[in-house]
């Protein structure tokens, strides 16, 4: 049977000089996962199936208040930005709403959700994989978002041009504060006042997702460098225990592939969305 590999067997490459300084933003001072509204505007997306639509019904809503429409301008951009550019290795948008209502608890879809922005915002994804090396390299506290470890990870952090981080102190702080906003949501941190973080327990839909974004993203070394657990911050211990229990459901399943146990999806990695019955 596979086995998820040995400490040692398994690195993870920073994502430093990976990026453009176009593609860098700061787009989590002002959104965070905002979770209702997210919902919101994937069920729209799934009732009118283009965006203009959907953009014309969610100001529509919101004419009454105009105090707000600024800010919902700049909310509707941001959420919209990560459901337009998901990689095929999520779930389409349109089934959004299906996999958010089989999540047993809000923790579920924040986990869910959480896989779309760190596809969509850069930042956000080299902090992550950042952790996820932590993790992988056995650090003590690699779990630590504070201030100060946050700060020392994007200070790190260089463009493909090889020029540095370069937001003023007060737009950092701020970003460290969505970041760890985002950790609460998706059960890393206790409360507001906790910065060192603890693997999160993970629902059944977010681990199928996670599954799926790992499998999708690498077939070939998926298994050996799960990029959906990792970045869900799970450490090795606890990958055997993820794919068991992936294969405990209809989605994926132990087949006998020239002599050796291999994990695969029953169908594709997604085929469950939207299926009667138990997944």
């Amino acid at each position: 049977m596979d086995t998820a590999p040995e400490d040692g067997n398994t690195s993870l490459p920073s994502l430093s000089r990976q990026f453009s300084s176009e593609e860098i933003n700061m787009d989590l001072t002002m959104c965070g996962l905002l979770i209702e509204r997210a919902e919101e505007l994937a069920q729209l997306y799934r009732e009118h199936g283009n965006w203009n639509e959907v953009e014309q019904v969610w100001f529509e809503e919101r004419l009454s208040n105009r105090s707000t429409r600024g800010s919902s301008r700049k909310i509707f951009r941001v959420l919209t930005s990560r459901f337009k550019n998901a990689p095929s290795s999520l779930p389409n948008p349109r089934d959004l709403p299906v996999v958010l209502n089989e999540c047993e608890t809000t923790r579920d879809k924040a986990q869910v959700l959480y896989f779309y922005l760190v596809a969509d915002d850069g930042l956000v994804r080299y902090a992550v994989h950042e952790y996820g090396r932590r993790l992988l390299e056995g650090q003590t506290n690699a779990l630590d978002f504070s201030n100060e470890s946050l700060t020392t990870i994007l200070d790190q952090f260089e463009y493909a041009d090889g020029s540095s981080f370069d937001y003023a102190d007060s737009t950092t702080e701020r970003w460290c504060e969505g970041f760890r906003a985002v950790m609460r949501k998706i059960g890393v941190l206790e409360d507001q006042q906790s910065v060192l973080g603890t693997s999160p327990s993970v629902g059944k839909i977010p681990l199928l997702v996670s599954m799926g974004y790992s499998y999708r993203r690498n077939k070939n070394n998926w298994f050996e460098s799960p990029t959906g657990h990792l970045y869900l911050l799970q450490p090795k211990n606890r990958w055997q225990e993820l794919y068991d229990r992936a294969a405990s459901t209809e989605a994926w399943e132990y087949l006998d592939l020239h002599g050796e146990l291999q994990l695969r999806p029953t169908d594709g990695p997604y085929s469950w969305i939207g299926k009667e019955g138990e997944i």
